[in-house]
């Protein structure tokens, strides 16, 4: 088994000096890859695309992303299986980078091993807990983590794993997850752990006052902060034919939901849609750093 990782993982040789180069291909020969792709899926597949930016008003990228497509292996055919996070640090003197940066590796590294023995085809047994009980022990070790690599400094996490077409949420702060359905509606099945959020909640002031808030940017509920942390953890089916999106404040703070899907419709495929968001976000002043993430599941 050992070689056979090892052959798995070897690094390739290098390329002969006299070999060919390629050239790109095109706009319109991507669109007609992309388009017949979809046309030949047999089974439901995974498409996945991202984008970041450190926008035009930060120093650093204190953002993380993360993006596994895959399939898992059974007796009954392949099964869509994906885990893609956002996660936006805070804390500053690079402290939000590391905690973002722990979050991701921790969930995901949790997560993976609890699935790695059917992305490699191994004879394994079910895991004993169900999708949210695995959600909930990869955040509460996140948490641990960074209260001992960054002390003091905190992050945002959504997560959203995804299995056959049921997506099971985990999710602390204000980066969000949205579904966009084939009929032209954007709707965030997050809910924003923020100050501005509570009191817009409470009544206390409108949409219109919560968008131009002084504080908008406070959190109650971050990762790596507090001793007792209550992520949202859900699961929701995939729409029929739409996308999810996962996305940091940088985008969704400047950019409105009708332009963010606007955007995501036009697109010709889900990379340039991700590229034509992160643009409209810095197009906006770029005030914080940007992070995208956008999944298809085609085939349905």
């Amino acid at each position: 088994m050992r070689n056979y990782f090892r052959k798995l993982f070897q690094k390739p040789a290098a390329p002969r000096q006299d070999s060919a180069t390629t050239a790109p291909l095109s706009e319109l020969q991507l669109q007609s890859i992309t388009s017949n792709a979809n046309a030949r899926f047999d089974t439901q597949q995974l498409i996945a695309a991202c984008g970041q930016s450190m926008g035009k008003q930060r120093d650093l990228n204190e953002d993380s992303v993360l993006a596994i497509t895959s399939t898992l292996a059974g007796n009954s055919g392949n099964t869509p299986f994906g885990l893609y996070i956002v996660a936006d640090g805070m804390g500053g003197h690079q402290f939000g980078e590391v905690a973002s940066n722990a979050a991701i590796r921790t969930v995901a590294g949790m997560i993976m091993r609890k699935f790695h023995p059917y992305l490699f085809n191994l004879k394994a047994e079910l895991p004993d807990e169900s999708l949210q009980e695995i959600m909930q022990s990869a955040v509460t070790e996140a948490q641990k983590v960074i209260q001992r690599e960054a002390p003091g400094s905190g992050t945002t996490l959504t997560a959203a794993l995804i299995l056959g077409q049921q997506v099971t949420i985990a999710h602390v702060g204000d980066s969000r997850a949205y579904m966009v359905y084939p009929d032209g509606r954007l709707e965030a099945v997050t809910r924003d752990h923020s100050l501005v959020k509570r009191l817009e909640e409470l009544g206390h002031i409108s949409p219109e006052e919560a968008a131009n808030y002084p504080h908008r940017n406070v959190l109650y509920r971050a990762l790596g902060q507090g001793e007792l942390l209550e992520p949202d953890i859900f699961t929701i089916p995939f729409p029929t034919a739409g996308l999810l999106m996962l996305c940091s404040d940088g985008l969704w703070g400047v950019i409105s939901e009708q332009n963010l899907l606007q955007a995501v419709r036009e697109a010709p495929n889900l990379q340039r849609a991700c590229q034509n968001l992160v643009s409209a976000a810095n197009a906006a002043g770029g005030p914080d750093n940007i992070s995208v993430v956008l999944v298809q599941l085609a085939g349905q």
